[in-house]
């Protein structure tokens, strides 16, 4: 698939891929971008983001788009797959001066087709509420920037409200604002709520109430980005200092954490139901966290940069209900085994929650997700049932033959496939993997598995050697393959291997904290978790990736330069080129 798209170069851009479900094809005629289509000049300017919103118009066009560039905000009717994209008449624009729009959202809950709630967060900390609909600015929070000084990082309204919404900040701190109160004429004084490991919440201490009604102070660095869970109660927060917390909001306990390998963490999302986190950051990876374990269960390598947007895709996580799978084959035997159907996100998401039901037969389930980052490439994952329940019983199991099967019966339950082509990456590739049992020890609190090229292991508590035998099994193939893979950055340790630590102790002689967790379940080794690869890492765009959105009929990516793009997902192209595209019936730029 190295061609896919034209081309033989592998900087030229891919204007189209192709997974097991089909071909994705970026559509031209759905770029949107500023009005005069020139590439923006990014330097210096705060990343390009995307919001939508469903405003129920009877014309059956009720998508609307907001984008960002530089110190412009633009608000568009997004006619998606169905026509091509209009860019003289914005329904709304706004050009600000002395301060960049940052982040925005759309409150859903109150969109109509008359009236649109978008809350617009500043650089210099300000937060605007607006009416792109009726051309209106109603509010201005944090005006005078007595509440904090600090560039907004993220923004959104409380799932279920109507008036409530939280805001991060650069400076660490996140706070809670009703629309209905106003900010008050002098700086807020604060009284503790609750204290925790490495956070803090206070409510505004006030005779009358005024915003902010809380403020929560979160690790260490920025706070880059937060997400709700599907429920709502939960709240998933990213920060430089490398931390994901997961809090029960209403409670404002702590319910989880998790380290990265390296650097902060930029990115976080939910799986649609709520079971799995994803981040993404600066050691390149992509890590998945399972909410109900609160442990690391897999990473993933396929970025060369920091990684800038994670997002799950609820509507190619598949779920198949089968009986328990007695097989033994070849790999062409077990893929036609296998069901990767396209279910809605209603639908996906009631058979999800038949997982844990005792009385239904059991489900099979695929959650796909994908990620874009500053290498200006999209990948997208499939996170399967060996990673996700590691230690099933062998009958649901594939039985594959690999070279380390042929060395040694036991390893046959090695986390790390060899693969067929000496120039991939090392992976656990979901389709065609066994249950790892590498996993068992992060369950384990406060335990490393002993890193057999590491004689000063970073904890005394060594788990038991037939562990280190597995982990000994992967050390040379991993070794070999990652000296073919070179780093944009090198200050980045996403390429990292077990043969590194004499490179992290480095690094982590400055920072005690990463040699404190690195080996816990905080942090697992790289050799203590699967390791996924890419279903496909295309690159797609001249700069920086920093959206990526799954919508039912198309996946919506941006870059730095301003220009948002449209792919349309197998069999969704014909609904345009039917209609206005007959001079270029793909919708793609060969």
């Amino acid at each position: 698939m190295a061609t896919e798209g034209g081309g033989k170069e592998m900087n030229e851009i891919k204007t189209q891929f192709t997974t097991r479900e089909g071909v994705y094809k970026v559509l031209t005629h759905s770029e949107y971008s500023r009005p005069n289509r020139v590439p923006f000049n990014s330097q210096g300017s705060n990343p390009v983001k995307v919001s939508f919103v469903n405003v129920n118009d009877q014309s059956g066009n009720g998508d609307r788009i907001c984008f960002n560039v530089g110190r412009e905000l633009y608000f568009y009717i997004y006619k998606g797959v169905r026509k091509a994209a209009d860019l003289s008449k914005p329904i709304d624009k706004r050009i600000y001066k002395g301060t960049q729009p940052t982040c925005h959202d759309f409150n859903h809950l109150t969109a109509t087709a008359e009236s649109v709630s978008l809350l617009v967060g500043f650089s210099a900390g300000q937060v605007q509420l607006i009416d792109p609909v009726k051309k209106e600015t109603s509010k201005l929070f944090n005006e005078e920037r007595l509440i904090d000084k600090s560039r907004v990082t993220c923004v959104k309204w409380v799932p279920g409200s109507e008036s409530l919404f939280l805001v991060s900040h650069s400076s660490g701190n996140m706070y809670l604002y009703n629309v209905e109160h106003s900010c008050g004429t002098t700086a807020p004084h604060y009284q503790p709520l609750k204290q925790g490991d490495n956070y803090a919440v206070h409510t505004c201490k006030s005779k009358s109430t005024r915003n902010p009604l809380l403020k929560w102070t979160v690790g260490e660095g920025a706070l880059n980005e937060f997400a709700f869970s599907p429920d709502g109660k939960y709240l998933a927060c990213v920060s430089q200092d490398g931390f994901l917390r997961v809090f029960n909001f209403d409670s404002v306990e702590l319910h989880g954490t998790m380290k990265s390998y390296f650097g902060g963490l930029l990115c976080v999302c939910w799986s649609p139901d709520g079971k799995y986190i994803v981040t993404g950051g600066e050691d390149d990876l992509v890590t998945v966290w399972s909410f109900i374990d609160c442990r690391v269960i897999a990473r993933g390598h396929g970025h060369k940069s920091w990684v800038s947007v994670v997002a799950f895709d609820p509507y190619t996580t598949s779920v198949e209900e089968n009986d328990p799978m007695e097989f033994s084959g070849s790999d062409e035997d077990f893929q036609d085994q296998i069901h990767f159907g396209r279910d809605r996100a209603n639908s996906t998401q009631s058979r999800l929650s038949k997982r844990n039901s005792t009385d239904s037969r059991p489900v099979s389930v695929t959650y796909r997700f994908g990620s874009v980052g500053q290498d200006t490439q999209l990948c997208l994952w499939d996170l399967t049932e060996d990673i996700l329940f590691p230690h099933q019983p062998l009958s649901r199991a594939r039985t594959h033959t690999n070279v380390m099967n042929a060395t040694s019966p036991s390893a046959g339950n090695v986390a790390t496939s060899t693969g067929s082509n000496g120039n991939s990456s090392i992976t656990t590739t979901p389709s065609n993997s066994l249950p790892p049992p590498l996993p068992r020890s992060n369950s384990l609190p406060h335990s490393a598995v002993t890193n057999v090229n590491n004689k000063s292991s970073v904890m005394d508590g060594a788990i038991a050697s037939g562990v280190s035998k597995f982990a000994t099994l992967s050390l040379h193939d991993r070794k070999e393959r990652h000296h073919e893979k070179d780093h944009k950055r090198n200050h980045s340790m996403g390429h990292i291997s077990s043969k590194s630590s004499d490179k992290l102790n480095l690094v982590t002689k400055t920072k005690m904290d990463s040699a404190k967790t690195l080996g816990t379940s905080l942090c697992p080794r790289m050799d203590d978790v699967p390791l996924l690869e890419p279903l496909i890492c295309k690159k797609i765009a001249h700069e920086r990736l920093t959206v990526l959105i799954f919508l039912e009929d198309c996946i919506v990516t941006a870059c730095q330069e301003g220009f948002i793009c449209t792919w349309a997902r197998p069999g969704k192209v014909g609904l345009m080129s039917s209609q206005n595209q007959a001079n270029s019936p793909s919708g793609t730029v060969v």
